[in-house]
């Protein structure tokens, strides 16, 4: 019988081997929406982590107790009352950050990373390895916003969590500020680049060539 992958292997393979991301492929919409700044980004990677793990250790605890016919349901409620706790957190301490993400935190709820470890993981795991797939998954995305929004915020504005590192000739500096890189298409290519990037250097990940272009029957 085979042994299954380690408590270490569960945590660190969603931040980078398997990233629910740039692999994956999934939360791609909030990926763009809210990397104009690292704080909203920042925010936003915390929020799904603390979801993600949070309601991954909450279905892990109750999943012999859910019927089959509604798991999605409770897996839904869960992670909905989640959302609202962190929206309300976020309101209670950092209301500026909540109004410039709107929207973006309570569409967690119907966020495919979240929902999909709930439904393949903790449905199936222990609470301790479901806690911390959830985390490794949650901070996978979160890396992937910060990366996104570092290259954003830097060279679209000169600044980096709203303080200045480049300073911008409109403050008497010498840094001519990219406007396009706060622009919304931006955060659309440098993902794009940033998974093909990935996919350019794992082999593992490219898919075989449907046909052979130096056959000479082509």
């Amino acid at each position: 019988m085979s042994k299954g992958p380690s408590l270490k292997e569960i945590f660190l393979t969603p931040i980078i081997a398997n990233n629910p991301v740039m692999i994956q492929i999934l939360g791609i919409c909030s990926s763009l929406a809210v990397t104009s700044s690292m704080k909203t980004a920042f925010v936003m990677g915390l929020s799904v982590t603390a979801v993600c793990s949070l309601a991954n250790l909450a279905i892990s605890i109750v999943r012999n107790y859910i019927p089959n016919s509604v798991r999605i349901i409770a897996q839904m409620t869960v992670i909905a009352s989640l959302v609202i706790l962190v929206d309300q957190i976020l309101k209670a301490f950092a209301y500026d950050l909540s109004k410039q993400l709107s929207v973006y935190v309570g569409l967690i709820i119907t966020n495919c990373i979240v929902m999909g470890r709930t439904e393949g993981f903790a449905l199936k795991s222990a609470p301790l390895p479901s806690l911390l797939d959830g985390l490794g998954n949650g901070l996978g995305y979160m890396l992937v916003l910060c990366v996104v929004a570092t290259i954003r915020e830097l060279f679209g504005a000169g600044t980096w969590f709203g303080m200045t590192v480049l300073e911008s000739v409109n403050n008497g500096g010498w840094y001519v500020p990219c406007g396009l890189l706060v622009m919304p298409p931006c955060s659309f290519f440098l993902l794009g680049l940033l998974i093909w990037g990935v996919k350019s250097f794992r082999k593992d990940l490219q898919e075989p060539l449907e046909y052979d272009t130096h056959r000479e029957d082509y």
